[in-house]
């Protein structure tokens, strides 16, 4: 057997598989770009009017105890960070 026919096969079975998947994905970029159009042509996206958002009523401060709470929280938090 002789060394350069063994990676001459090689080479050419690299360069055959690679031409293969190249091929492949070009057909699919192209194929799927036309469906695209087609899709769109044919059953276009329906156009959905936005309702308007209820505003909901701003709350007035801040609940003291609630306040509390947090504050208590981060005093522990930073406690426990020492």
């Amino acid at each position: 057997m002789s060394e350069p026919g063994l990676v001459t096969q090689g080479l050419e079975l690299m360069f055959f598989g690679m031409g293969t998947v190249f091929v492949f994905l070009t057909m699919l970029v192209f194929v799927t770009g036309f469906m695209s159009k087609l899709v769109n042509k044919y059953a276009p996206e329906e156009v959905v009017v936005p309702t308007p958002a209820k505003k909901r009523p701003q709350s007035q401060g801040v609940d003291p105890q609630l306040l509390k709470v947090l504050s208590a929280a981060v005093k522990e938090h930073r406690a426990r960070q020492k």
